[in-house]
């Protein structure tokens, strides 16, 4: 038997199993969706009240009290600010080393599971037409043995296949649609978190304006 009868062997077994793969994807991509969806759009703090508190913190030289008020709130962006500022007595460079590296951390979480949504929004539109060129060979196959039943044959099958392909878009839309909102949000937490980081170093700096003022 050569690889053309092989495959041909397999695809005859039917296409309905590429559609259970399609609906566990799906399954799997909503689960994903409503967890970050609760994780992104959450309580977050506001971030503009935190840069006036930090600045304002900074402008008395309380540095402590900066670091107190950053460690009470939740979100990306005083966690990172908060790890930065614990470097404060080692120089605006271990401040900026301190914020690279929490960024990175943090950026991690952000990310948690959207690869997931991502190769899913590539990947189900070709899993759907692996399951429509099955069910076509399928139906051409039913043709040979069955001549008798004419195209009618053929465009019952082809119908029943191009439902794979329908499928496949129904589940990588939405979930390209949330990778991409996901993603903006992550790019949102980051810049916020940025601001903070640099208020902190402005307010470091003995060359800033603010620190002169301190």
């Amino acid at each position: 038997m050569n690889i053309t009868e092989q495959f041909k062997s397999f695809a005859l077994l039917g296409a309905e199993w590429v559609m259970w793969v399609l609906i566990a994807l799906s399954v799997v991509s909503v689960t994903i969706m409503v967890e970050r969806a609760i994780y992104f759009f959450g309580k977050h703090p506001d971030v503009s009240e935190i840069i006036d508190k930090v600045r304002e913190f900074l402008r008395k030289k309380d540095i402590a009290g900066a670091k107190e008020f950053l460690a009470s709130k939740q979100g990306i962006a005083p966690a990172i600010a908060h790890a930065a500022l614990k470097e404060a007595p080692n120089g605006l460079q271990a401040v900026e080393e301190a914020a690279s590296s929490a960024r990175i951390r943090e950026k991690l979480k952000l990310e948690k599971n959207l690869a997931y949504l991502g190769t899913v929004g590539n990947n189900a539109p070709f899993v759907g037409l692996l399951g429509t060129v099955i069910g076509i060979i399928q139906a051409f196959d039913d043709l040979s043995l069955n001549a008798t039943g004419g195209a009618s044959t053929v465009m019952a099958g082809i119908s029943e296949a191009l439902v794979a392909t329908a499928i496949g878009l129904l589940v990588a839309i939405p979930a390209v649609v949330a990778f991409n909102i996901f993603q903006r949000r992550i790019k949102t937490r980051l810049g916020d978190a940025d601001a903070v980081v640099h208020t902190i170093l402005s307010g470091l700096n003995p060359t800033s304006p603010a620190s002169k003022k301190g």
